[in-house]
This record gives C-alpha cells, structure tokens and sequence, in this order.
C-alpha cells in the first residue's frame, strides 16, 4: 500500500497497524483527521474542529455503510498498489501516465471515487485507544482568515466545479445523493451571503421602526410557521454539531460553537 500524509501531520501510533490490517481486502482506507484547536484563532483555525469532527463522526461513516464512492483526505489514508497501477493504466494516454490527476484541485478527493467507480472496496476506519482517545491524525489548519480563504475556495473549486465536469452523475442512487451533498458549497455559500445581508437590513429595519419612521413588519401566520420550522431545523443541526464536538473535543469545545459564525459545511 501506499500511505499518503502531510509532513507537519501528527501521526497516530497506531494507525499504520489499523491501515495495514484491513488493506488485506480493501483498495483504499481513510483514518479520521482530526484538528488542532487554536485558542488564539478560535474563529477561524478552530472552527476546523467542528467541521471535521462531524464530517469525520458521520458524514464518512454513512458512506461507508451505504457503499458510496470514498472521497480521501488526502492525508492519513492508504491506497493499494494494484489500485493505483490501475488508475496508472487508464492514464496510460497522458503524458505523465500518473494515477493522480495534476490537473485538479483536490486530486485526493476524485482519487478515492474514482478507485470507488473502479469497484475497490473502500473502508472508513474508526477505532479508539484504550483510553478511548480516537486514532487519528491530529493537524493544525489555516489559522488566518485570507489562508482560510484560500484553502476553501480551492475546495469547493475542485470538488463542486471539477467534480462536477470530471466525475459526472453517475451510479447509484446512494453515490448520486453523496454527490450532490459533495458539490452544495457554492449554493450553500450564496444563500448563506443572502441570509447574512438579510439579517443585517431586518436590524436596521427594525431600529428605524423603533425610531418612528415607519412601521415594524407584521408576521404572516404562515410566515410565523416558516420562521417557526427553520429555527427547529437551525436547533436540530446545532445539537447534532454540538455533539459530535464535543464527543471528541469535551464540552467546552462543543459549547464554543456557539460564540462562533456558522459554517457553510
């Protein structure tokens, strides 16, 4: 097999057992990853933590069990050798005739979906020490705000708008859902900005009604029922994200969500 990490990662002990020991009949394996929280960038550098903790919790676990395509991290993940030969193959035509596609932007993640499409098995590995401390490669991630920046939008360029022209829709029901799942950043990042500019013209709209220059907005009862239904649905997702943090950060990890913005993910 080959295992791919980032130099800077802190690796498990424990994780190149766990990959070797399943890659006896799986094509890739991907071990959680899990951020370091950054108390001097806890809007930025440690909102990681949330994302990846849930994405990590679920998000792959589901995959898993519903025989979707595997996206890879890019770090803390194996490949197998004859997978990788084979993806060798059918680049036989390019220049390189490399199993990794220099041209995209998240070649990691079209890696793993596309020895997934090939028929490999794939396996999410989640196991724990002794201690119940999780197997995962611990990292730091961009803890200013343009590096951020930087590294989301090359995400969302390379799995929303390079997965969608490279990959297609294709498979299963389940793979195509995942797909879909995969490539909402950009959708999500535009309702997100409209949101934000929204709530940010109700304050003003209200303090000019408190003011006495024109009338407060009245609530429709079904604009009340809608209001009604996104707060619930606003509730259930932060309980979900609430937990999954604080299932491998503590408490008061998952209670810091709450001083945060909310992520696009």
């Amino acid at each position: 097999m080959v295992v791919l990490h980032d130099a800077e990662d802190m690796v498990d002990g424990a994780g190149l057992g766990l990959l070797d020991k399943v890659m006896d009949d799986a094509a890739l394996a991907q071990l959680p990853v899990l951020p370091v929280p950054q108390p001097q960038s806890a809007w930025i550098g440690s909102h990681y933590c949330e994302e990846f903790a849930e994405a990590h919790g679920k998000a792959m676990v589901v995959r898993g069990a519903l025989g979707a395509g595997m996206p890879l991290a890019g770090v803390s993940c194996a490949i197998g050798r004859e997978a990788l030969g084979a993806l060798a193959a059918l680049a036989g035509t390019k220049p390189d005739g490399a199993p990794f596609a220099a041209d995209c932007l998240t070649e990691d993640y079209e890696l793993g979906l596309g020895i997934s499409a090939k028929g490999g098995k794939a396996k999410f590995l989640r196991y724990r020490h002794g201690g119940g401390q999780l197997v995962a490669t611990r990292a730091y991630f961009p803890a200013r705000l343009d590096q951020s920046v930087r590294q989301k939008t090359r995400w969302i360029h390379g799995i929303a708008f390079q997965g969608w022209d490279r990959l297609g829709w294709h498979g299963r029901p389940a793979e195509i859902w995942m797909r879909l799942r995969d490539r909402r950043g950009p959708l999500t990042a535009l309702v997100l900005a409209l949101a934000y500019a929204l709530l940010i013209m109700s304050g003003i709209g209200w303090l000019i009604s408190l003011a006495g220059y024109s009338s407060g907005l009245e609530l429709t009862p079904e604009l009340r029922v809608i209001l009604a239904l996104n707060f619930g649905s606003f509730v259930w997702r932060v309980i979900w994200r609430f937990g999954f943090t604080a299932h491998e950060y503590g408490w008061a990890r998952g209670s810091a969500q709450f001083c945060e913005f909310p992520s696009p993910t």
